[in-house]
């Protein structure tokens, strides 16, 4: 019940937000995958009160009609694991914000290989694909922002996700090379490296993380999910949302080929 009524909260202060907010973005248009919910959600949020047309990309029909109504956004409702569907997505998004993602937890030696290819399909070959159909259309105006929601798991390793954290590097390599390729054109590239969020998937984590250490699920998120950081909360979406927001903005135009972590401290160490 109170993480139904957060979301509620959220959703109801980020539409009068917009109504209100600082249209920098106006013009542009944003492309968001995983928009459905979570992080995904928050941005596509943040996105729309600064102005932009986003298109509201998730798998979750419903919810993603829901969230594109609410903004004046554009909801596609497309599998990222199906290469034609991604590659039929819209080719002129100004923004592209890399979100989807999906975990699963088991030691390597257990780890199903079917499980492992879908999250590289959905987490390094999607973005790929988007980029490849969208940078023409930055390079052709002079401008585009990308931002790819990687994670702590794309700097540093956890037992139990191998999938997970090799999709994380490759999607900060991936990030990398293409903050190269389009600082001529006026392209960023730029990766958001959260810790613990506040999302179905880390409350999807919480379970496989208490079967899997033989814990009560109680436990997990003070003995593992913030084991390592110092500040011992759990991040919300909408923080997120603002560093994405940020990379988008007039100040971070020479902000490119980075990683920025939203851990608490946990890669200090």
């Amino acid at each position: 019940m109170e993480s139904s009524t957060r979301s509620t909260i959220s959703r109801s202060t980020a539409a009068r937000s917009i109504e209100a907010g600082s249209a920098f973005l106006t013009g542009r248009k944003a492309l968001v995958t995983g928009a459905a919910g979570g992080i995904g959600r928050a941005c596509a949020y943040a996105l729309a009160q600064a102005g932009a047309d986003v298109y509201v990309v998730d798998r979750a029909a419903q919810a993603a009609k829901a969230v594109a109504a609410e903004i004046a956004g554009t909801a596609l409702v497309v599998d990222l694991a199906d290469a034609e569907a991604v590659d039929a997505l819209p080719d002129d998004a100004d923004i592209v914000v890399n979100n989807a993602g999906l975990q699963h937890v088991a030691p390597v030696h257990e780890f199903p290989p079917e499980q492992f290819v879908l999250i590289q399909k959905v987490m390094v070959e999607a973005p790929f694909r988007i980029l490849r159909r969208t940078l023409p259309h930055m390079y052709a105006t002079g401008w585009g922002r990308i931002v790819n929601i990687s994670s702590v798991h794309g700097l540093r390793a956890s037992a139990f996700k191998s999938a997970y954290v090799t999709a994380k590097h490759g999607l900060e390599g991936l990030s990398k090379v293409v903050a190269l390729e389009g600082a001529p054109h006026g392209v960023t590239s730029n990766c958001v490296n959260p810790g613990y969020v506040r999302t179905a998937l880390v409350e999807g984590q919480i379970a496989d993380q208490a079967r899997t250490h033989g814990i009560p699920e109680a436990e997990v998120v003070d003995r593992i999910l913030l084991d390592r950081t110092a500040v011992k909360r759990l991040i919300e979406p909408e923080e997120v949302a603002a560093s994405v927001l940020w990379l988008c903005s007039p100040g971070a135009d020479s902000v490119t080929g980075t990683s920025l972590p939203m851990d608490g401290g946990w890669t200090a160490r």
